[in-house]
């Protein structure tokens, strides 16, 4: 399928990813990814790096997995496979997520990706955790001090030489609060309850910022690269008050911690979001943005219009990845690396991230150009 991955001499060097992508040097965009789903990361461990693959195993807030042994020893042989994987495809970086565990309703059905055997997951959009103040002292609440943060430092401490760790807590404040409260919920408690939306967002983003805390503490993490999506096709999912109101102080406060660390402050965020892009820029102090449909604003006008003011990171549209050759993948990655390469503070990748549907062909395709035009082998 390639000729030139899995690299054989991979040379990851995170400080020169944050020297393009902060604007301190101009050179070949390096390669930036969000998320790659097991399923596209399953058949490229086996069939091009030779390894076993073994599932991620129990994670989060599991007090059995810290007493198992054998569980421990499998969580190790995974993350393994995981550090080789981004190492061999040209990523100068891990990026790893988990969130704490809230309990939210979820549908779920079985996923259709060929050769996918897991469950796909959507947020229910009606049914609530929480809609009332008793509804919300009931509310089992995740503790940081219950987490296991093992997954994390098991990362950060076997990273190879030159390469880095970027993280995040796995969802953000406006996401959790939309799916403890359902979108719906959400919507109606705005103007029924704002006191309630008001304890909610502030219990979510607290827990948040204790996370932040361990996570700022792991010597191999560059960088945080939160995801929050706040938007859809045509414009904000509350209003772009509600959101100044409820979410970007969070948003604001973990960029803060971010930064007060020495590390840049990187936000995905799905959909319109011109209505707050200045807020996101100038008061929550963002230093990137990822997530980009050509459909909203294709990642070459978006980079013409902010590109001065932050890092462009990914954007080769989901629809072409998945439905496109693998040739005109290539072809696209190339087109974008010459647009907004020499414009500066730019990484190539996907639009979104690598879920599950994408062909693997068409995901080598993307990586292959950009590693060849970087030079490596």
């Amino acid at each position: 399928m390639t000729s030139v991955l899995p690299l054989r001499n991979p040379r990851p060097d995170a400080r020169h990813f944050l020297d393009v992508v902060m604007g301190r040097t101009v050179g070949v965009p390096p390669l930036v990814e969000y998320l790659v789903d097991d399923v596209v990361m399953k058949p490229i461990v086996e069939n091009l790096l030779g390894r076993t693959w073994l599932p991620a195993g129990s994670t989060g807030t599991s007090h059995e997995v810290r007493r198992s042994a054998p569980a421990r020893e499998a969580q190790k042989a995974y993350l393994d496979t995981f550090i080789e994987f981004w190492l061999r495809m040209g990523y100068d970086f891990v990026r790893f997520e988990q969130d704490l565990g809230f309990p939210e309703a979820r549908l779920e059905f079985p996923d259709t990706a060929p050769g996918s055997s897991k469950q796909r997951a959507w947020a229910d959009q009606h049914t609530a955790s929480i809609r009332t103040w008793d509804d919300f002292e009931r509310y089992p609440w995740p503790t940081v001090e219950d987490f296991d943060f093992f997954p994390f430092e098991y990362l950060s401490a076997h990273l190879p030489e030159g390469m880095g760790m970027i993280t995040c807590h796995g969802g953000g404040v406006y996401e959790h609060l939309s799916w403890i409260m359902s979108y719906e919920g959400l919507c109606l408690a705005l103007f029924d309850a704002p006191d309630l939306v008001t304890a909610v967002a502030d219990r979510i983003g607290g827990l948040l910022v204790q996370f932040y805390r361990h996570l700022l503490d792991l010597p191999g993490v560059v960088a945080i690269f939160q995801g929050d999506d706040m938007g859809f096709k045509t414009g904000t999912l509350l209003a772009p008050d509600m959101l100044r109101t409820y979410c970007l102080p969070w948003q604001k406060k973990l960029a803060a911690m971010t930064h007060d660390s020495g590390r840049p402050y990187f936000l995905h965020s799905c959909g319109n979001l011109l209505q707050i892009m200045d807020d996101l820029i100038d008061d929550v102090k963002i230093d990137g943005k990822h997530s980009y449909e050509n459909a909203i604003m294709p990642v070459q006008d978006f980079q013409k219009r902010f590109g001065g003011r932050i890092a462009t990171l990914g954007g080769l549209d989901i629809n072409i990845l998945t439905r496109a050759t693998p040739a005109e993948v290539r072809a696209e990655t190339g087109r974008l690396m010459e647009i907004c390469g020499p414009r500066g503070r730019y990484a190539v990748g996907s639009g979104n991230s690598i879920p599950s549907y994408i062909p693997v062909p068409n995901y080598l395709a993307m990586v292959e150009e950009a590693v060849t035009r970087r030079g490596l082998s």
